[in-house]
């Protein structure tokens, strides 16, 4: 509730406000009219009305510009006594007219000022709900893993019939639940790291990788995955017959996990009894990995939007994912100053491709032997 106290500075304001435009208006009064009618002092009326505009808003600027536009076109025939001028009357309907633009104008200015005032109050409330909405998902993102943690202990203690004999039927329950437990362990690893990298950026532990070793590395872990869905993974060495290695700085196991979420995409959207191509190419300034699928391929509409967070598509694909993988394989690749990419391969089928400098020590040695 406003007190006595705060409408009384409140009144007290306006009124030295109201003041000091009554006291430009005057000091402008007295020039006009104790000097020739040929001498326009009008023009400073501007003061007044832009201070007006500033105190009073759109009717004190109104009010103001009419005021000084009636004083300045006044002073052609007052105080009287001198003959008027044709250029008199148009240096004062010249002046008049620039006190109205000046009105007009100090009046879009205000509202202007006001909608860039509220545009950047509504973006730094979105801010800070956006930052409130990451840390709590972070928190709870991470308070989640405890009793995951736990939970996953317990079936392995259980699996391990420390609790007494376990049948093979309930071995098999124990089985999906500890890799139902597993699974949601690593999306809320992947969560964690997400909010991480996006905050504190992607620390890089770089060494020299040579990408051929990694992605067999990752496609031999695989190898389970891709037999229950019978999808054959298969490498191809570029325009060469035998296996090369990719030299990058890289950090391994950032890149293994670029190398895991592609394939792992790769094979949940190929169809049974379908192929996924790994094909690793070295080029002059760049080492190139593509992996291939045989799969439905990617809709027109979805390629701007594949490498975003929480984003799962809504083409024929088969398999839904959280929308996390592609997200972090771009933070990851971004980190590592490289590019990635999707196509679609004629007939049918998608390709996630990306591909990293060369490691400055292997693109001497290359340089030397030419």
């Amino acid at each position: 509730m406003v007190s006595l106290k705060d409408n009384f500075l409140a009144y007290k304001s306006h009124l030295s406000r109201f003041s000091i435009i009554f006291g430009l208006f005057i000091g402008v009064i007295l020039m006009e009219y104790s000097t020739p009618n040929d001498y326009v002092f009008g023009y400073l009326y501007s003061g007044a009305i832009l201070l007006a505009n500033a105190w009073f808003g759109r009717v004190g600027t109104l009010l103001a510009t009419v005021i000084a536009v009636c004083l300045t076109i006044l002073n052609i025939w007052l105080p009287g006594g001198e003959l008027t001028k044709p250029s008199t009357v148009a240096n004062r309907a010249i002046a008049s007219m620039a006190l109205i633009v000046t009105g007009i104008l100090s009046d879009r200015l205000r509202t202007s000022q006001a909608a860039i005032a509220l545009t950047r109050a509504k973006l730094e409330s979105q801010e800070e709900l956006v930052r409130l909405r990451e840390d709590f998902a972070s928190t709870l993102t991470h308070d989640l893993k405890t009793p995951l943690l736990g939970a996953i202990e317990t079936i392995k203690a259980f699996q391990q019939e420390k609790f007494g004999v376990v049948s093979p039927p309930q071995q098999q329950v124990l089985a999906t639940m500890s890799r139902s437990h597993v699974t949601s362990l690593q999306l809320l690893e992947t969560l964690l790291d997400i909010y991480r990298n996006d905050t504190e950026g992607i620390k890089l532990d770089l060494i020299p990788v040579d990408l051929t070793s990694l992605a067999e590395e990752v496609a031999s872990n695989l190898t389970e995955l891709a037999a229950n869905r019978r999808v054959h993974i298969s490498f191809n060495y570029g325009d060469s017959n035998w296996r090369r290695a990719l030299w990058v700085q890289g950090d391994a196991l950032q890149l293994q996990r670029v190398l895991n979420n592609l394939l792992v995409n790769a094979i949940n959207h190929c169809r049974r009894g379908d192929r996924v191509e790994v094909v690793l190419e070295p080029q002059t300034s760049y080492q190139v990995i593509k992996i291939l699928d045989t799969g439905a391929g990617i809709q027109p509409e979805e390629f701007p939007h594949l490498f975003e967070r929480f984003y799962q598509g809504h083409s024929s694909r088969q398999a839904k994912g959280s929308g996390l993988g592609l997200y972090l394989s771009r933070q990851i690749i971004a980190a590592h100053n490289g590019i990635i990419w999707a196509e679609n391969r004629i007939p049918s089928g998608a390709m996630f491709a990306f591909k990293l400098p060369v490691s400055s020590e292997r693109l001497e040695i290359i340089t030397t032997h030419n």
